[in-house]
């Protein structure tokens, strides 16, 4: 008789063989920041390194827009130049911070690189930024040097600020040229030393500097390419994949573009295409056709805005690769994705990650994903989950409480800000990720944030679970769930609805739909039906504080 087929059993076969001993992702456990952590033996120690060998990938496409192609030969001769003259000319060195302030763009990432050369630290600003906030943000990472395109270089020069700027249009184009024979610095790192700065979303507060180091990054390379390995032995490939085109379409200060896109593409030899200006659901389309796109990561709000397209009108074929990144989405987006878009049909993912792990820590399968549309997955290799309550106590499976990951991905903690540090991360390298989630049969659900949880007369609710009861009524575009001070309960909940005119649903309508599928306690007392986006960031996640009711 033969025995059924156990996809989870195949896939830890696999993953025992790629990681076993002698193999060339093999694991073991070795003392990471003063904790034991699984890492891979055979890895590179500085993303310095991972640079030097792309010259090997010679004239394939690195880096695309509508109006340029970049190769990874001329990608490394022009962070070569600009290296040197970032060190020469303005005394970049390492452990200093070169400041990058603009929307995407080459030059973007060739900055990036040139400060891995340099032992020096990217610090990537957010690209909507005020003057107020770009002259806290240079105040508090204090770079040598800022590098910006021309409409944030203004924006700075209305600042207080003693900090050369140097243009992307003018400058950096002129310090390549002048610099372009120089050799590519190298300069001795630490594994563990910073790499990059990045600044939370700051929905709820100040935004932090996340510092990432030079194994974090460099482990979410390995991630990457493992997962490529994986794929091409499930599937009875000679070899991983290569030749794929990345459609880059969230900015280039948050890890989906940066850390899981632009910086392993440098060791896969793959094409990263950049969308540049606002997102446009037409020009995105086009782009796809027009460059074969084969992946790509969008967050809801672009999938949900995609969807009211007629897709018929483009060819989309050469996509086969379709996941949800940075932000929740409802099961409704997800059955929609499946039915109108090719490439979602039977390769939609999902995952869970945030700025402070580099990285997705959980990924949903696409079978996993079509069959339990509210599971976010298993942890990624090197990942360990905990839920742990109030006390910090681990909780039993079913049991919801707050998420709690170790791994080489994890950052260094916060720049400049030990209390907001210590409060993250655990002395034994444990962060404390704010989100509330459940763990069942190994698979991550999750409930919410924690920031975000209403008190409603003794009941916890979580916003997430109302939202995406919600966005499967026909009438919703998009909605939030937030909290509102109550004299009696302490708080009630209340819920901003997006609709497309005035007349499409009603209150009693919104209120009948969530009775029927939610505990009354969690049906909004509150409502505001509008035609008004919701307010989000750069990274599509909806700005909470700035809801009204």
């Amino acid at each position: 008789m033969t025995k059924p087929f156990d996809p989870q059993v195949v896939l830890a076969q696999a993953m025992t063989e790629l990681t076993g001993p002698g193999s060339r992702f093999e694991m073991v456990v070795e003392d990471v920041l003063g904790a034991p952590m699984p890492v891979m033996r055979r890895r590179a120690t500085s993303l310095g390194a991972v640079l030097a060998t792309s010259v090997e990938h010679g004239t394939r496409d690195y880096l695309v827009t509508t109006e340029r192609r970049i190769s990874f030969s001329e990608h490394a001769a022009a962070v070569a130049a600009l290296a040197t003259a970032l060190r020469d000319r303005y005394g970049v060195g390492q452990g200093d911070r070169v400041g990058i302030l603009a929307a995407n763009t080459p030059e973007w990432v060739i900055t990036f690189w040139a400060a891995q050369a340099l032992g020096a630290i990217a610090v990537g600003y957010n690209a909507w930024c005020t003057p107020h906030e770009i002259a806290r943000g240079i105040e508090h990472a204090d770079p040598t040097v800022l590098v910006a395109d021309a409409k944030r270089s203004a924006l700075a020069a209305e600042c207080d600020i003693r900090v050369p700027i140097l243009t992307m249009e003018h400058d950096i184009p002129t310090l390549i040229a002048d610099a372009r024979t120089a050799p590519l610095p190298h300069t001795d790192v630490d594994e563990d030393d910073p790499a990059v700065i990045l600044y939370t979303s700051g929905t709820s507060g100040r935004p932090k500097g996340v510092v990432h180091s030079h194994r974090n990054l460099l482990a979410v390379i390995d991630y990457h390419t493992l997962s490529d390995t994986l794929a091409a032995t499930l599937t009875g490939a000679s070899a991983p994949p290569n030749g794929r085109r990345f459609l880059l379409t969230s900015p280039l200060f948050h890890i989906a573009s940066l850390h899981n896109l632009v910086v392993p593409r440098l060791a896969t030899a793959d094409t990263a295409v950049i969308h540049q200006g606002s997102f446009d659901v037409d020009r995105v389309l086009r782009l796809i056709e027009q460059q074969r796109i084969t992946n790509w990561g969008a967050v809801p709000t672009m999938a949900t805005r995609m969807l009211e397209s007629d897709l018929s009108k483009y060819d989309l074929s050469s996509l086969t690769s379709f996941s949800l990144n940075s932000a929740p989405s409802s099961a409704a987006l997800h059955q929609k994705l499946r039915t109108q878009l090719p490439a979602a049909s039977n390769a939609l993912v999902t995952s869970y990650g945030l700025t402070e792990c580099s990285t997705a820590a959980t990924v949903a399968s696409p079978a996993e994903f079509a069959a339990l549309p509210d599971t976010v997955g298993r942890p990624i290799i090197g990942v360990s989950v905990e839920i742990r309550d109030s006390a910090g106590q681990v909780v039993p499976d079913g049991v919801p409480g707050e998420i709690c990951l170790r791994s080489p991905y994890v950052m260094l903690g916060y720049w400049n800000d030990e209390a907001a540090t210590a409060a993250a991360i655990t002395p034994d390298r444990w962060l404390r990720t704010g989100d509330i989630g459940i763990v069942e049969e190994g698979r991550l659900r999750l409930s919410g944030r924690r920031s975000d949880l209403i008190l409603r007369g003794g009941e916890n609710v979580y916003p997430a679970e109302i939202e995406q009861c919600l966005e499967g009524h026909p009438s919703v575009r998009e909605c939030a769930v937030i909290g509102v001070p109550d004299p009696d309960l302490g708080q009630q909940v209340a819920a901003v609805i997006v609709v497309d005119n005035g007349t499409a649903t009603t209150e009693d309508d919104l209120r009948a739909f969530t009775t029927e599928r939610l505990a009354y306690y969690k049906v909004p007392a509150r409502w505001r039906l509008t035609t008004s986006e919701l307010p989000r960031n750069a990274t599509g996640k909806v700005v909470r504080t700035e809801l009204t009711m």
